[in-house]
């Protein structure tokens, strides 16, 4: 009896396919022990019943000690190229292997009939690799090939999908709308061990079935425009990686690979937006936010950049401000918020060192986090100012180390009760070092914002001061930028001794604190 091929295309029927246990990928072919037939037959992907459950486990084991951090920072640091090797270089190195860039390049020849085919020169490079990647536990060692195959093969392709695409959009949300609109895995096929229904359709033993993801991933029920791409959209998360109970069990980390690897080349994209709003007349208003729930819930309000606060991340942590002592929780903060849907300035005092090496290199994790701007400040704890040249020499190096990223260069003149003469010296010096924008913090008179405005090249950023001019005022004299600073933190915890004091003195609670729900699904939101 000939077998019939069924085809689905509708998500919810795919879905359905990929969660009926009866439907299970087609069986491949065994081989020698190292060649790409014994890898095919030995992995956990073309796997089923108790022997698919038994190789995932070793699959699972395997991605449990590798850090997706770790995958996207290695994969940042790549030396560019080819997306399918650099993604593969980062996995090897990441897992300890000797010789990543062997290692890609042998996965990228053993990858030619990874999913069919004979070619001596696969086979060889299987051969190559099972010694290297602990050959002595075969099963084991195939599942880590199997793994950097599917590095190369599927991630590979989304970076390069992607790249096709990049703008002013986050890589996070670029990769979603990439899997869905154009997935690197658009077809699945499977075979029916047993007789069943899927849609309302009769699956016979021995049919098969063919799963169009692409198509599913756009059907026109969820989606009312399914041909266009667009970065802005939700909905529900794209089949490319599996659906119970075949989940793919390394999403996060083929997700960190890919954002690794696209974040720096979609860096000045971002940088560039960022410039563009600081615009005279119309000045950036930037909140500052101190965790990712104030981040999440500025981000809720429409504005397309955030700034974080060095006092609230100081303060959250019990340590002082301005002291260069919270260097790990501010790359920590940011990293949480780099791949937000809006544009992150990080405050990061004087840079933590006068090392101009360690402030370059503070640049670069900032940059691989996903910021796009810092603010660089030459205010010390003492009370003094950081010297001219010194301050000027952080900006040179941090503008060497990543030239996209935006440095506003702030000095604290005004709250150190310098005259206008020191801070146009020093503004200057700062600008003639390739800051992209001067902050001058206690900036609040008129007259004294027109001279400096009249003297400067660049974006002048001003704090904010409820008792100094307003958004519109300064907007018109022509400032660039206005942040918040603290005011939002120091107004949070204000607001929280005021409830307080109600409930201590009987009265009622103010209105206005958002609800338990609202805070609560802030939680993966930026």
């Amino acid at each position: 009896m000939n077998s019939t091929e069924h085809s689905f295309e509708r998500y919810a029927d795919v879905r359905a396919a990929l969660a009926d246990p009866h439907l299970v990928p087609l069986p491949a072919e065994p081989g020698p022990v190292g060649t790409v037939a014994w890898l095919r037959a030995t992995v956990a992907r073309f796997s089923s019943g108790a022997e698919h459950a038994r190789r995932r486990a070793l699959v699972e084991a395997e991605l449990a000690r590798l850090d997706p951090a770790a995958l996207r920072r290695s994969a940042a640091a790549g030396p560019g190229g080819d997306a399918r090797l650099l993604a593969v270089r980062a996995l090897a190195e990441v897992m300890g292997l000797a010789e990543p860039d062997g290692v890609a390049a042998a996965v990228g020849a053993a990858a030619a009939t990874y999913f069919g085919g004979v070619d001596p020169a696969a086979d060889a490079a299987v051969a190559w690799l099972l010694p290297r990647v602990g050959g002595a536990d075969q099963a084991a060692a195939a599942q880590r090939i199997g793994l950097l195959v599917q590095a190369y093969e599927a991630t590979g392709t989304l970076v390069d999908n992607a790249r096709t695409e990049l703008g002013g959009c986050t890589v996070p949300a670029l990769l979603a709308e990439t899997l869905r609109h154009d997935p690197p895995v658009r077809v699945m096929r499977r075979v029916a061990v047993r007789p069943t229904v899927v849609a309302g359709v009769a699956i016979a033993e021995g049919d098969g079935v063919l799963l169009d993801l692409a198509a599913a991933n756009r059907d026109p029920e969820l989606f009312t425009e399914p041909q266009q791409f667009d970065p802005s959209r939700s909905g529900p998360p794209a089949l490319t990686f599996g659906s119970e109970p075949r989940v793919c069990p390394g999403r996060e980390h083929a997700l960190a690979l890919a954002i690794g690897i696209l974040t720096p080349q979609a860096a000045p994209t971002r940088s560039a937006a960022f410039a563009a709003l600081h615009r005279a007349g119309a000045p950036l208003l930037l909140p500052n936010a101190w965790d990712h729930a104030s981040a999440a819930l500025f981000a809720e309000q429409g504005f397309p950049a955030i700034g974080t606060t060095s006092l609230g991340v100081a303060a959250a942590s019990g340590l002082p401000d301005g002291t260069g002592v919270t260097r790990s929780e501010t790359l920590r903060l940011a990293r949480r918020l780099g791949g937000g849907a809006f544009l992150l300035s990080v405050d990061v005092e004087g840079g933590f060192s006068d090392d101009l090496d360690e402030v370059a290199e503070l640049a670069r994790e900032l940059a691989a986090a996903g910021a796009v701007g810092i603010n660089l400040e030459d205010g010390r704890a003492d009370g003094t100012l950081a010297p001219v040249g010194l301050h000027a020499a952080k900006i040179v190096a941090v503008k060497a180390a990543v030239p996209e990223l935006f440095v506003n260069a702030r000095t604290d003149t005004h709250w150190l009760g310098g005259r206008q003469a020191e801070t146009a010296y020093r503004l200057d010096a700062y600008q003639q070092a390739g800051a992209d924008g001067v902050f001058v913090p206690g900036l609040t008179d008129r007259a004294e914002i027109a001279a400096v405005l009249d003297r400067i090249d660049v974006p002048l950023n001003v704090l904010y001061s409820p008792t100094g001019l307003t958004l519109p005022e300064l907007a018109e004299l022509g400032v660039g930028r206005v942040s918040l600073g603290s005011l939002l933190y120091r107004a949070a915890l204000g607001a929280a001794l005021g409830v307080l004091d109600e409930v201590r003195a009987g009265c009622p609670v103010r209105a206005g604190a958002p609800s338990y729900d609202r805070v609560a699904g802030l939680a993966g939101l930026s």
